[in-house]
């Protein structure tokens, strides 16, 4: 364990060591290259998928450009969340304001698309120089007769959690708008999924056999008239803690609305994740629609993963991702299929998570926070691996070192949600760590260095 940065050794921790007492919920250290986002990332992946809405970028036209298409979130029906506007601030805006260019911006371009709602994010330069995004937005709101909500994730002094806050305090001021009539009282909001690749419509689709209605998703495949409804839900059930915890607690103590964590991630929670909310609803005619819908999606997916755990047992696996939650699903799905974790880490956990990560993982499992490209490409060779997971920014590092790679971050494409996104998750770990391209690298390298000598 070598290469760490001096300051940043008490955020690393090697179960078997002494003492477990890892640091976390820190900024990241200076000169690190953390794989964190900034605050406005973090608000534009959890409000991108409402897909009605106008997302309207007040800042540079870089800020935009990083975050166009950034989730793989699919639409049912409109695709104007896809299009990524901005005001793109240029020298004059720095020195005398952007507020009329913003304003100038919303007015056509909701004359232009007809969006049930306008989200405009506040970037870094608009929080240096001041601009009064709240009035403006108040101002076009009453012109046009929509919501035009401000986003105030200016990304100075924060990190990307504060981001997913803001994303939930402009969700809030829909939330409440619209009429609860028609709601059954068996009936729930899905809070942190966001669609990639199609996994609410599998989410929906279990409650769907189960009995229970959706009110909404938030967000994927979000619509604004849905959201406005939200509140009229009985439960709650928060897939990504990490995102959405923040506005289940604030629904719970405007609304009254209790809320659960789930995963729908691995054949276990998924299972779980459903069983759950029967049990929250106390129907006999549920709980026994249910079981019968586990029993039939086990019994169908069950033989194909055995078959990829007889070729991948005994491999090696690295997982770092964004939100701590993700993490002990994919543990329980990597040991289904024979693999071994002996990496495990996050840019945004806390205490908690760290410590029940601990007690999940096996002695010598490396367990890191707010990790640097350095660290990790370093601890990938240390231990061996043939499979790191992550999101976009860790797949340099995997293939750079001839390592398979999985991405489990939201700009995937392959569906990993439910029993079905099981076998897709374990075919595409299968087919990424058995490649024979994986021998090219090494063959190439003794060739080198035989002529070398």
């Amino acid at each position: 364990m070598s290469s760490i940065l001096e300051q940043r050794k008490n955020q690393v921790y090697e179960k078997g060591s002494t003492g477990f007492d890892l640091a976390c919920e820190q900024k990241s250290l200076a000169g690190s290259v953390s794989q964190r986002a900034c605050v406005f990332c973090g608000s534009r992946v959890v409000l991108y998928p409402i897909a009605d809405a106008l997302h309207l970028v007040h800042g540079p036209i870089g800020c935009a450009a990083y975050t166009w298409d950034i989730r793989g979130a699919l639409s049912s029906g409109p695709q104007l969340h896809r299009l990524s506007f901005s005001t793109d601030l240029q020298e004059m805006e720095v020195i005398y304001g952007g507020e009329q260019k913003l304003y100038r911006a919303l007015v056509e371009l909701i004359d232009w698309h007809h969006p049930n709602a306008a989200f405009v994010y506040s970037t870094c330069i608009v929080g240096i120089i001041g601009d009064d995004v709240e009035s403006v937005c108040k101002r076009v709101s009453a012109e046009k007769g929509i919501p035009v909500l401000p986003v105030h994730s200016e990304g100075f002094k924060g990190t990307k959690k504060d981001g997913y806050k803001a994303a939930c305090d402009a969700l809030m001021r829909l939330i409440g708008t619209g009429d609860t009539a028609g709601i059954s009282p068996v009936s729930i909001n899905i809070l942190g999924e966001f669609n990639l690749a199609g996994e609410s419509w599998i989410i929906k689709d279990y409650y769907r056999r189960m009995g229970v209605d959706v009110v909404s998703v938030l967000t994927g495949d979000g619509r604004v008239s849905d959201i406005r409804r939200a509140h009229g839900a009985r439960l709650n059930v928060v897939q990504c803690s990490g995102s959405m915890t923040h506005l289940a607690k604030q629904m719970q103590e405007r609304y009254g609305i209790p809320f659960i964590r789930v995963s729908y991630f691995g054949i276990e929670d998924t299972a779980k994740a459903l069983y759950d909310v029967a049990d929250f609803f106390a129907d006999p005619v549920l709980r026994e629609k249910t079981q019968d819908l586990v029993r039939g999606e086990i019994k169908q997916v069950y033989p194909q993963l055995q078959t990829y755990r007889q070729a991948l047992s005994g491999k090696r696996a690295a997982i770092y991702v964004g939100g701590a939650f993700k993490l002990f699903s994919l543990l329980k799905a990597l040991d289904m299929i024979g693999i071994r974790t002996v990496l495990a880490g996050s840019q945004t956990g806390n205490a908690e998570d760290y410590a029940r990560l601990q007690a999940a993982c096996a002695e010598g499992t490396i367990i890191v926070d707010d990790s640097n490209p350095v660290e990790l490409a370093k601890f990938v060779q240390e231990k061996s691996v043939n499979l790191l997971i992550g999101g976009v920014k860790e797949r340099p590092i995997a293939y750079k070192l001839g390592v398979g790679f999985c991405d489990h971050n939201h700009e995937r494409k392959i569906a990993l949600a439910g029993f079905v996104g099981m076998v897709n998750f374990a075919k595409e770990v299968y087919a990424t760590v058995m490649s024979p391209v994986w021998n090219l690298p090494k063959t190439v390298g003794k060739q080198v260095r035989h002529e070398n000598t």
